[in-house]
């Protein structure tokens, strides 16, 4: 998502800082359940009439039989963990009325959606589990939990009742992750105390690089496009959401001179410790290939001075965040994926020439599932050695439909084609190994025309989040309208949503101590 500011939003009356609650009792130990989605690693369907197609790399799923050609959809999951249940999602894209969809479980697990044909198809067993559909029905689910227990690769049949109109549903291969077939699989966790509030700091800190010890940093960006300075906005936030940001994250570009008077008084208070993710446009007003070459010098020392004179903390530092939305694949643009990557190594490199040691760099991508499925998208990485942290900024929507999903989904949208096949999380995990990664930017979205409940999503961050240890750093970017005016941000667009969030900052595993 480009630069979203805004007016900061309404805030709730009645909310508590942190330590107001510090004296309050901590609850019970409880068994916990985790849920866990699992997409499929293979799904196709197959025709009866046309004996010979394959169907891996659709978009859709497709069951039900036209004039006599019956198509049936087959799922491939492979499970890690043992599960106390299981439920199927799938996301409809059209479906018949009054149809009902059936799965079955297939004996075989060895097809691939890359060969899978009727003609090849495997056998199908006899346990199955039915719904029937109604009118404009988006999803239906399916409790398989007598079918999956231990873990293992289970395979299923989609079939339909319908013989005059098929049921389309999305693939794998969709772009957003939220329609993707999916198991949702409730983990049994093990028992661990519930506190209301925060609980002290228990022994993590951050280390080199301010990467923490243990635990995951928060912080957060509110206030832009108002005539609140987004230092207030930023107290404002962190009163109604019950925690400080240890992060404060702010937006720079060309030859401003920063961190400002503001954003350092930001980072003295004792009683609120925090550092600073400042992002800049070093190339504000020039190409990359021209800060690859020098141009932009003169300005890459001129703030080094300013930071070896007026900040010596350590803080993070982001070079023109979300590139990919600016690649321009003309080599005379100045501006292709390789000129990011040599543009950020050159103004690295300089800064540390000139001794600027304490600025700790995130490369920010968008993450989106479009960029990710180009075949420049690998060549905007400057490199392991100019590379502190793996940054993302990504956004959810609260409504149905694009980007509509949970954690997971933002951590780890697929590309829809392409030479990568990773999501973002695991390319991160998988060719940077190592390095920690950065939400630097996330938030759950509705349109200004109606308001959507944010509250279920907030309600998937903490189990998610806490199955992917590479994340050590969450920064939420709230604002009440996007720069397409259109789309709110907020924490506090609804009292459920803001509950959930509270939940969320309250949680011990961002009980991290700054150092």
């Amino acid at each position: 998502m480009r630069r979203t500011q805004g007016v900061f939003g309404t805030l709730l009356a009645g909310s508590l800082a942190v330590g107001a609650l510090a004296g309050a009792p901590a609850l019970a130990a409880t068994t916990t359940t985790t849920q866990l989605p699992v997409f499929a690693s293979d799904d196709a369907y197959t025709s009866s009439a046309r004996t010979s197609l394959i169907t891996g790399s659709e978009t859709k799923l497709v069951a039900g039989t036209v004039a006599g050609d019956r198509k049936v959809s087959y799922l491939k999951f492979t499970t890690g963990k043992a599960a106390t249940g299981a439920k199927l999602a799938l996301a409809l894209d059209e479906a018949p009325a009054g149809s009902t969809l059936t799965v079955t479980r297939v004996l075989a697990s060895s097809w691939a959606e890359s060969t899978l044909t009727s003609a090849n198809a495997p056998a199908l067993g006899t346990t199955t589990v039915s719904a029937k559909l109604a009118a404009g029905q988006q999803e239906v689910v399916f409790d398989l939990g007598a079918q999956i227990k231990a873990a293992g690769t289970y395979s299923f049949a989609i079939s339909s009742s319908s013989t005059t109109a098929v049921t389309r549903i999305h693939s794998t291969e969709h772009g957003t992750a939220g329609l993707r077939p999916a198991l949702r699989l409730t983990v049994a966790g093990a028992a661990t105390p519930a506190p209301a509030t925060p609980a002290p700091a228990t022994g993590c800190t951050t280390g080199a690089k301010l990467i923490p010890t243990c635990g995951v940093l928060w912080g957060a960006a509110a206030g832009g496009f108002t005539s609140t300075p987004r230092d207030t906005a930023l107290k404002q936030w962190e009163a109604v959401t019950g925690r400080t940001a240890a992060i404060y994250h702010t937006y720079h570009k060309g030859n401003e001179l920063f961190p400002t008077p503001a954003e350092i008084a930001m980072t003295t208070d004792a009683a609120k410790p925090r550092t600073l993710l400042l992002n800049w446009k070093v190339a504000y007003g020039d190409t990359w290939a021209g800060v690859k070459a020098g141009t932009q010098d003169k300005r890459i020392d001129r703030w080094s001075a300013h930071v070896k004179a007026n900040f010596k903390k350590p803080f993070f530092l982001a070079l023109h965040h979300e590139p990919e939305n600016d690649v321009n694949t003309n080599p005379e643009s100045g501006m292709t994926a390789k000129d990011y990557a040599g543009m950020y190594r050159h103004v690295i490199q300089r800064l540390r020439a000139n001794g600027v040691t304490n600025a700790i760099n995130v490369v920010a991508y968008m993450g989106n599932e479009t960029y990710l499925a180009k075949s420049w998208w690998p060549d905007l990485y400057p490199g392991d050695d100019v590379t502190d942290w793996i940054g993302l900024d990504s956004y959810l929507n609260a409504e149905k439909g694009y980007h509509h999903g949970d954690l997971d989904n933002l951590l780890d949208r697929g590309p829809v084609a392409g030479t990568n096949k990773l999501g973002f999380y695991d390319w991160a995990t998988t060719k940077h190994a190592g390095k920690p990664i950065m939400v630097a930017e996330w938030g759950v979205y509705h349109s200004l025309k109606r308001t959507a409940d944010k509250g279920a999503i907030f309600d998937t961050v903490l189990s998610q989040l806490k199955a992917r240890s590479a994340v050590k750093a969450m920064v939420y970017f709230d604002c009440p309208a996007d720069d397409t005016g259109d789309r709110n941000i907020t924490v506090t667009s609804s009292a459920s949503a803001l509950t959930a969030f509270k939940k969320i900052a309250a949680d011990p595993i961002f009980n991290v101590t700054l150092k």
